[in-house]
């Protein structure tokens, strides 16, 4: 009776069952267990705060406008300034308090001049006041402002009035000490820039 069974027929249909539903109950298991590794691949909210690259598209962007992006937890502002503004920009020197942009803290060494861009008519700054972490508005147009009767477009914080030109740099007698910060990028073509990332090459 102890050996009852063990010379039975093989149920070869039962035992395909059995390992097919194994197999599909570990592919499953295996897929769940690939999930997070596969968004591992993407940056993480802890990886964009600590300064992942940002992909920004500016295909759309039209003169005037501005596009607003985060990266490191800061609103980067990036602008398409039009021919009258770069134009103003060389008159406004002896207003301001760093005009040629000479401080490498404030933006990257290919960041130099007037324009403080690498493209003369796109600006790409870090949008907040280098006096208390304000949000500047603004104020493109060339015309006369209440804060500036000969305003050439810039920026202008109200909560200190600080007032920035059109690339960012301070001008003398406001609270803010330095210009508005550049932050590391690059164009990966003609439409697309990525913050965050040097040129290849830049020192």
């Amino acid at each position: 009776m102890a050996n009852q069974g063990v010379n039975d027929p093989i149920n070869t249909g039962r035992r395909r069952f059995l390992t097919a539903t194994t197999a599909v109950v570990g592919a499953v298991g295996a897929g769940f267990a690939a999930v997070p590794f596969i968004k591992s691949w993407n940056p993480s909210a802890r990886a964009k705060l600590a300064g992942a690259p940002v992909t920004a598209d500016i295909s759309a962007l039209e003169e005037g406008q501005r596009l607003v992006f985060e990266w490191r937890g800061q609103p980067i502002w990036i602008v398409k300034r039009s021919k009258a503004i770069l134009d103003a920009l060389p008159t406004l020197d002896s207003h301001l308090r760093d005009p040629l942009s000479t401080n490498l803290d404030q933006q990257p060494s290919y960041i130099k001049g007037e324009f403080r861009s690498i493209k003369k008519d796109i600006s790409v700054l870090v949008g907040l006041c280098t006096h208390l972490g304000c949000s500047p508005e603004m104020k493109a147009e060339i015309r006369p402002e209440p804060f500036d009767p000969e305003w050439k477009g810039g920026y202008f914080c109200p909560c200190h009035k600080s007032r920035f030109d059109m690339s960012g740099r301070v001008f003398q007698g406001v609270p803010a000490p330095i210009n508005l910060l550049v932050p590391p990028h690059h164009y990966e073509n003609d439409t697309t820039i990525i913050i965050g990332v040097d040129p290849k090459g830049a020192a």
